[in-house]
């Protein structure tokens, strides 16, 4: 936390310095913009690599826990409902939201004029261009290419392939990409840990150009992806009662304790312990939490789709895009389908690999996420809180429909 906020401290800094100093130390603007370069490109470089090892990794660990039993392949195939549900529900609330509090004008464009120096928009190409290509022909070019589409259907091909594999086999593929994934964590971590340069450095320069009229924008910015995420918060009370036949205010009193400690520590796993003990007091049986629980912390992030694609659409909307609808199908697709390979890192290293695909699957500039990145402990609370109480109300629903009819638990109890 001292570290995030020693960042989000390095962003205003670097806005103020520019705002203040503007065009009258050229050489410090030339710096600025070499080494934010620099610093986004070692972040972009990382990407690819950790995006297809992370896919394969998920979904193997997916079919795994799929295949432990009853309970856990129902819980499996509603958490994947509910991460496209998460996406398509972003799809409907940042139009809305943007068009019903529009950022300030001022505002907006002047965090345009800072941004567009360092994030040139290319005219997005038409959707039956990119549908053609959706199947790559070369899977090493469209890496090559940063083609994130076409790579990510090949990398879904041989994830799948892999879950059918021999389980030695699938194994040392798993362990494998694993292995992969950890190195590419690595390399990310040794990035970020110069992100306070970084930030300071591409801060620099949109203060020199935006000045404090940048902090409006970040606001709204914020305000808005924490509201699309409070929405999977209330939908989460939505599910306790329909799928579970909780009161939404008991639920929301067992609760309390897990959301407590997911705000304090931004951290789902943290929260197990109070999910398990709030689960208790709803009167969920302890064997079903305990075996729903720890697959909902390790592979879903239920706000995971919803805010990642939300970021995208915001940054297509602050930029001026016009995004057709298969563009926007195209976003909604990555944004459910990357959350599965993301879900166990940490989340300033999550943020790059789960929206940068997002934003090159529909032509969105990926430069202000180094910007973004700065601010994103705000809605890093929000994605906690909105993933714990999903968590308990999924395990919840799951308990009351299958808990009886597992043949496990039909063995407990006799």
């Amino acid at each position: 936390m001292n570290k995030t906020f020693f960042i989000l401290a390095m962003l205003v800094a670097g806005i103020l310095a520019g705002e203040l100093i503007g065009d009258a130390a050229p050489i410090l603007n030339d710096a600025a913009s070499v080494i934010g370069t620099v610093w986004l490109n070692a972040l972009r470089m990382t990407v690819v690599p950790l995006v297809v090892a992370l896919l394969i990794v998920g979904i193997v660990q997916t079919a795994a826990a799929a295949r432990a039993g009853k309970i856990a392949f129902t819980g499996v195939v509603m958490m994947i409902t509910l991460l496209w549900t998460s996406s398509a529900i972003a799809a409907f609330m940042i139009p809305t939201l943007t068009s019903a509090f529009p950022i300030p004008r001022e505002a907006a464009q002047a965090l345009i004029s800072g941004l567009t120096t360092m994030a040139p928009i290319e005219q997005a190409e038409p959707f039956t261009e990119i549908i053609k290509k959706i199947v790559p022909t070369n899977p090493i070019g469209s890496a090559a290419n940063t083609d994130v589409l076409p790579l990510i259907v090949f990398t879904l091909a041989f994830a799948f392939a892999v879950v059918k594999l021999p389980e030695d086999k699938r194994r040392s593929i798993h362990s494998l990409f694993d292995a992969v994934a950890d190195a590419m964590v690595m390399i990310v971590g040794w990035v970020l840990a110069l992100a306070p340069i970084g930030v300071f450095a591409l801060a620099y320069g949109l203060g020199v150009t935006a000045g404090s009229a940048a902090f409006g924008a970040l606001a709204h910015y914020v305000i808005v992806l924490v509201a699309t995420g409070s929405v999977i918060w209330l939908l989460s009370f939505v599910i306790a009662f329909a799928g579970a036949g909780k009161n939404p205010f008991v639920f929301f009193r067992a609760a309390i304790p897990a959301q407590a400690v997911a705000i304090s520590t931004q951290s789902s796993l943290a929260s197990l312990p109070a999910m398990l003990q709030g689960l208790n007091q709803l009167g969920v049986r302890t064997r079903n939490s305990e075996i729903i629980l720890p697959i909902a912390v390790a592979l879903f992030r239920a706000t995971g789709p919803a805010m990642n694609f939300g970021v995208a659409l915001y940054i297509a909307h602050l930029m001026g895009i016009e995004l057709t609808a298969g563009q926007i199908a195209l976003g909604l697709a990555a944004g459910a389908i990357t959350t599965m390979g993301a879900v166990s890192l940490p989340g300033s290293i999550s943020f790059i690999s789960s929206i940068a695909p997002i934003c090159i699957a529909m032509g969105v500039p990926v430069e202000p996420l180094g910007l973004l990145i700065a601010i994103e402990t705000f809605p890093d609370i929000m994605r906690t809180l909105g993933n714990v109480t999903m968590d308990m109300a999924v395990t919840a629903t799951v308990d009351k429909h299958v808990g009886e009819d597992d043949p496990a638990h039909e063995g407990e109890q006799s």
